[in-house]
């Protein structure tokens, strides 16, 4: 009992101590501001009980446009405006190319090994080359054309076919099976035929993914609990991990298979498997992309397209029923460009910049990933203030969508603010973090590779639903629509968008 006893009192010694030392050289530094510790050890913890992005916003307005707040032993900088944003993501960028590595996303990605989430350095820039000339190059994304939209013309039918039943269509989960089948006919050459099959189970585990990774884990913040593991977390982590790995184990397998039979160099229509397959077999180069890397990138692939472009369609179309009249010039556009006797291709976007307004306003004021994270890889200065080595670098994405100071009316769904220049002289504002006002792809070395992937997908999707039918949500009471927001990683309506499709023009049999 006694020996219990010392244990304890050395434990409480060590901890007070390591706090006191903590306190001591948080006054050396000149921090953010931010809202005084109110309970030991969870720090700032009780300010962020609501939706994250929400809380954190609610701060910023009280705080300012830069603030600290600590959440365990973690020091975390939130970033709410674009010139924060830009002097962390474009002046003092080479300090912040790391991303924060949690538990989870360790155990989930092959201890890193994925583009997202990989350290900076040597291999990562090989894998961003990787990226840009060969796995989402322009090329790359024009040989799966075919892929993308013979998957909206069955998206369509199947919504005819659903329409015809005069029943209420559950739109978020017949978009999220549409975009998962464009991305696993165009990673792996598969789409799901039934609720059970393969695809259907990997989507199944890629959401266990997504949830792990948004999951609150006390070992990230509270370094000497992670090995007991008080939360289940590591052992689900890891179970979650053999599955996934499981899985793109049997696709490479079938992939290598079909490559001995046929040889790689054949006329079969190659998948990113195979391109990747191509990569890891390739000789000569300085880096060697591994088999982990290839297995993580494919999930990084089946995760982001398919949550974040099925949020931001699902986002657009509640916007659209609520205004109807953004709706009404939207088809008109189309109708004007396209014409009544054939479907909107993707090809037509670029002449079709009232619909691509739809999704940068979609995008401004429900990005899919309201806030993106670094991680300071030195100690550095932002706006004044000190920003010590190993911070959390938390941009809101979100909060600067809604800063009045950039946009007016800024709670106003208008995408006709995209059609006009800004006020610094430079054109349309740019979609991809070009002068930080915008940034649901975030911006610099480490914004989103896939972004171009994801606009094809949304624009065309988003197209081809305003052109082939209405939509009609509460039996009309359109305003009735509920807007509150759900989730961490990706952010989706709480209440899914249910609605009625009414088909205006068929440009094939039902």
């Amino acid at each position: 009992m006694k020996d219990i006893q010392g244990y304890l009192a050395l434990f409480f010694l060590w901890l007070f101590s390591t706090i006191f030392i903590r306190s001591i050289f948080k006054k050396s530094h000149k921090l953010p501001p931010g809202p005084p510790i109110s309970i030991p050890l969870l720090g700032h913890a009780p300010y962020l009980r609501s939706v994250l992005h929400q809380a954190l916003y609610k701060l910023s307005l009280r705080y300012g446009p830069l603030i600290h707040i600590k959440i365990g032993y973690k020091n975390i900088v939130v970033a709410s405006s674009a010139e924060t944003a830009k002097e962390i993501l474009k002046t003092s960028e080479e300090a912040f190319c790391n991303r924060p590595l949690m538990i989870a996303s360790e155990n989930l990605t092959y201890g890193a090994a994925d583009y997202f989430f990989i350290q900076y350095g040597t291999y990562w820039r090989f894998l961003k080359k990787l990226c840009m000339t060969e796995l989402l190059s322009g090329k790359t994304l024009e040989h799966f054309v075919g892929i993308r939209e013979s998957e909206v013309e069955a998206f369509l039918k199947r919504m005819l076919e659903m329409s015809a039943t005069g029943k209420e269509v559950v739109m978020r989960q017949e978009l999220i099976m549409h975009t998962n089948n464009i991305i696993t006919r165009m990673i792996m050459g598969k789409k799901s035929s039934g609720v059970d099959d393969f695809v259907a189970q990997l989507r199944k585990v890629a959401r266990e993914v997504g949830e792990l990774l948004g999951a609150f884990n006390l070992g990230d913040i509270l370094g000497f609990v992670k090995p007991f593991d008080l939360q289940g977390y590591g052992k689900k982590n890891m179970e979650t991990h053999r599955k996934v790995d499981m899985m793109m184990e049997k696709v490479l397998k079938e992939h290598e298979e079909a490559r001995a039979k046929t040889g790689a160099d054949s006329d079969r229509k190659k998948d990113l498997f195979d391109i990747l397959l191509d990569l890891i077999e390739a000789d000569g180069a300085d880096n060697k992309l591994t088999r982990e890397s290839a297995k993580a990138f494919a999930l990084d692939m089946f995760i982001a397209g398919t949550n974040g472009p099925a949020s931001v369609l699902e986002w657009s179309l509640a916007e659209l029923v609520r205004n109807p009249e953004v709706l009404k010039k939207a088809r008109e556009e189309i109708e004007r460009v396209v014409g009544k006797e054939r479907l909107v291709k993707e090809s037509d976007i670029p002449n079709l910049p009232y619909l691509q307004a739809v999704v940068k306003e979609t995008l401004r004021l429900h990005p899919p990933t309201p806030i993106f994270a670094r991680e300071a890889m030195r100690t550095c200065q932002v706006d004044g203030y000190d920003i010590p080595a190993h911070s959390t670098i938390m941009i809101s994405t979100w909060a600067i969508g809604r800063d009045p100071k950039y946009w007016d009316n800024p709670l106003e769904y208008n995408p006709e603010r995209f059609l006009v220049s800004d006020e610094l002289g430079k054109g349309k504002i740019d979609v991809r973090g070009q002068y930080y006002q915008l940034l649901p792809f975030g911006s610099g070395r480490r914004s989103c590779p896939g972004a171009s992937l994801a606009l094809l997908v949304m624009q065309g999707t988003l197209a081809s639903l305003i052109q082939c039918f209405d939509w009609v949500v509460n039996d009309g009471k359109s305003h009735d629509v509920d807007m509150t927001e759900e989730g961490r990683v990706t952010v989706f309506l709480e209440k899914p968008l249910t609605c009625k499709p009414v088909p205006l023009f068929t440009p094939f049999a039902a």
